[in-house]
């Protein structure tokens, strides 16, 4: 049930020293090791930490946002020389330029004992063969969960994304008894696995890791009823490493987050003001083991609350509820991050389009879709078929290939689409009404 019981069921007084004493030796590092944080602390009279007394001295410390991350790409926000990385992630970026992490040989340590954490309270033993279902590459979902898993001594599988039917053939002639995946491909995959025909009796499968994008109870619900398995949630991101951040216990009461690596606060999004225990907000994270790349107060946009209680199963760390959303307007589709600057590059210049757009975003067997209502710019070519069949071919390749993802593609009538004086709201998110058949 745990994977290193004396920190995760710390007494809470020691806990909140150790991350003063963690978050004093962050700042300084940070001052002495960067510039952008050097200049940043300066700024704002913090200097190197030294007048940091109390954790909620964190306040007069600056943010850092992912424009950070943009304006200093690639190696901008790294404390050591690249002889010292022995490892580069990256995220998908809006215009070809990806949020980039590095890692020393301590950073990665960390980071497979934090995903560890994650795993063995979702219930993954030695005993376990796992198969890990994310795309592996510069994602950090597939080797973080992978590395975590080896150090638990579970086998794992490097299986990565797609190609359903072997996945489902792996399943059974390897004995897997976990599955590391998405929530809509672990979904997928579970009534693949009813339609297939062969009896559940044929799998071993008893658990589910989910991760890389929102779960909600009812999806959880459908997964574990198709294949008979427990499933477990977990939060993590790019800028602070990836998963291992936070991840469920089996009480469910909010995700453990790895407290001696990470300081979470809540604030108001618009204010910046911190926000108390149980009160939603904008999840802030400051590392304080990072060693290649630490951030300090990091908005992550993403919405949620804390509670420091000590959870039924025993560990003492805050415990964050699932997030409700993101403050910008980022879409979260099928684990994919889309943002309406990769439509707009590939509508943009191609004939017969013009530059208006809606997207529709519903939920359908508890999965995301994504309609892309696009304008013509003459109505003449709804009456060529074969012209318009072979425009919205066109770009649903093309927007497939930015995306990463399949997306339904309708071409409307010229002037049917909301015009906007001031910011546009192309995004009509759907996912929250009653789910269609």
């Amino acid at each position: 049930m745990f994977f290193q019981k004396d920190i995760e069921t710390m007494p809470r007084k020691e806990l909140l020293e150790l991350q003063l004493q963690k978050l004093k030796a962050t700042v300084a590092y940070c001052y002495h090791h960067t510039a952008f944080y050097r200049e940043r602390l300066d700024k704002a009279g913090v200097g190197d930490g030294s007048k940091i007394k109390q954790l909620s001295d964190i306040q007069y410390i600056p943010y850092t946002t992912k424009d950070d991350f943009r304006d200093h790409y690639p190696f901008g926000l790294m404390a050591v020389p690249m002889n010292q990385i022995v490892r580069i992630h990256a995220s998908s970026g809006t215009t070809g330029k990806p949020t980039v992490g590095v890692y020393t040989r301590e950073d990665l340590d960390i980071w497979s004992d934090c995903v560890a954490r994650v795993a063995v309270a979702g219930g993954v033993t030695a005993d376990d063969i796992v198969q890990v279902s994310f795309g592996y590459g510069l994602f950090t979902g597939a080797l973080g969960l992978h590395y975590g898993l080896e150090k638990i001594g579970a086998t794992v599988i490097p299986a990565s994304s797609g190609n359903t039917e072997k996945q489902m053939m792996m399943f059974r002639d390897f004995g897997v008894t976990g599955l590391v995946a998405t929530p809509s491909y672990a979904l997928y995959l579970s009534e693949a696995v009813k339609e297939a025909g062969y009896p559940l009796s044929d799998y071993k499968l008893r658990l589910g890791i989910l991760g890389s994008e929102p779960c909600t109870p009812q999806m959880r619900d459908q997964i574990e009823a198709n294949l008979h398995i427990y499933v477990s949630d977990n939060y993590g991101m790019t800028e602070l490493g990836g998963p291992g951040v936070a991840g469920d216990c089996p009480e469910r009461q909010g995700m453990h987050f790895a407290e001696d690596h990470f300081l979470p606060e809540i604030i108001d999004p618009e204010t910046g003001e911190r926000l108390g225990e149980g009160e939603q907000g904008e999840l802030v994270v400051t590392t304080l083991s990072k060693v290649g790349m630490p951030v300090l107060r990091y908005r992550t946009k993403d919405i949620t609350s804390l509670t420091y209680e000590p959870c039924p199963c025993g560990r003492t760390h805050a415990r964050m509820s699932k997030t409700a959303g993101r403050t910008d307007d980022m879409l979260i589709i099928k684990g994919v991050n889309v943002f309406p600057t990769q439509i707009e590059s590939v509508l943009i210049g191609t004939p017969h389009i013009g530059p208006h757009y809606r997207l529709i975003v519903r939920r359908k067997n508890y999965r995301d879709t994504l309609e892309i209502q696009v304008e013509l710019v003459n109505a003449d070519l709804l009456e060529r078929y074969r012209e318009l069949e072979a425009l919205q071919h066109s770009l649903h390749d093309r927007l497939k290939s930015v995306l990463g993802l399949e997306a339904k593609i309708t071409l409307v009538q010229p002037k049917t689409l909301e015009r906007f004086q001031g910011k546009a709201k192309r995004i009509l998110d759907l996912r929250n009404q009653p789910e269609e058949g």
